[in-house]
């Protein structure tokens, strides 16, 4: 009885988070769906029921396959080097150095600037004209002249991993060494008791440890990494020749700038899916890895 009453006054409290939650999420995701069944127009009438006409045209086009190629290529990529690089920086880090404090303090700042100042700050470097990346490799002598790294599909899409990782590796750095903290020092007194090398320590101490905190790292990014818009619409707009278009960049095409609210609708719906899709297989990787670490 008191249990019963405990819980009916717990779901009594949370009603107000529960009816804002309702309506900041629940509305607009119940409007895209219903939407997504019609070809509503952005400004004009509500539209006529299509059925799967708005799905099956997305998936068929040309469009939507370069887009979802590009968006993988982004997100493999740049999360995959950011794990590596977050990894790397977590085991420098939790050495024992001068400056170390500074250095910590110092990293944060890349993944602590907004998305905006972030991409502004690497298109300037990546200026064909007047940019900091030309100006070093020619002073070097490893170019013969400037070039537009963020004109040509070739380099493009490099360009944008490259300051994606920049910004984000350190978030993939701090998670690495808060793990790293948390090893048991007996384990690495124990491995180097029983003549264990540096490499051993890490793959048999260290990387259990580390794969739990780098899981959530890794459906963190990639989430992040598969609906990026920002990033691209400010360096590139999806250029050249749309070698660089993700498919957040195309639901903005589709729905603002041509106004078709329906297709637009459907395939926010299916970058949803995927999304749900990646994070539930993750989330079941880590429970499959936590029990058998079990």
């Amino acid at each position: 009885m008191f249990s019963d009453r405990l819980t009916l006054r717990a779901w009594l409290l949370m009603l107000p988070l529960l009816a804002v939650m309702l309506a900041v999420i629940g509305w607009p995701l119940a409007d895209t769906v219903r939407l997504s069944f019609t070809d509503a127009r952005l400004v004009g009438t509500g539209g006529d029921f299509v059925g799967l006409a708005n799905f099956e045209k997305m998936l068929g086009s040309r469009n939507f396959m370069n887009a979802l190629k590009a968006t993988l290529t982004f997100s493999v990529w740049s999360v995959g080097a950011e794990l590596v690089l977050g990894v790397l920086v977590g085991l420098l880090l939790n050495q024992r150095f001068y400056g170390r404090t500074l250095l910590r303090a110092l990293m944060i700042l890349p993944w602590a600037l907004p998305t905006v100042v972030n991409a502004t700050l690497w298109r300037l470097i990546y200026n064909p004209e007047y940019g900091a990346l030309n100006a070093l490799l020619t002073q070097v002598g490893l170019a013969d002249s400037y070039q537009s790294w963020l004109g040509q599909p070739g380099t493009a899409m490099t360009a944008l991993i490259v300051a994606d990782v920049w910004k984000n590796f350190p978030l993939v750095a701090l998670i690495s060494l808060a793990a790293l903290q948390a090893v048991p020092k007996d384990l690495t007194n124990a491995a180097v008791s029983d003549g264990a090398n540096a490499w051993q320590r890490f793959r048999h101490v260290t990387l259990p440890c580390l794969v739990g905190p780098l899981m959530v790292a890794l459906v963190l990014r990639t989430i992040e990494a598969f609906k990026v818009f920002d990033l691209i619409w400010i360096m590139t707009r999806g250029g050249p020749a749309n070698s660089t278009r993700s498919l957040s960049l195309l639901v903005y095409q589709e729905a603002f700038a041509f106004q078709r609210a329906g297709s637009g609708a459907s395939l926010a719906l299916i970058i949803t899916l995927i999304i749900t899709v990646l994070a539930v297989s993750y989330l079941a990787l880590m429970r499959r890895a936590a029990g058998q670490g079990a």
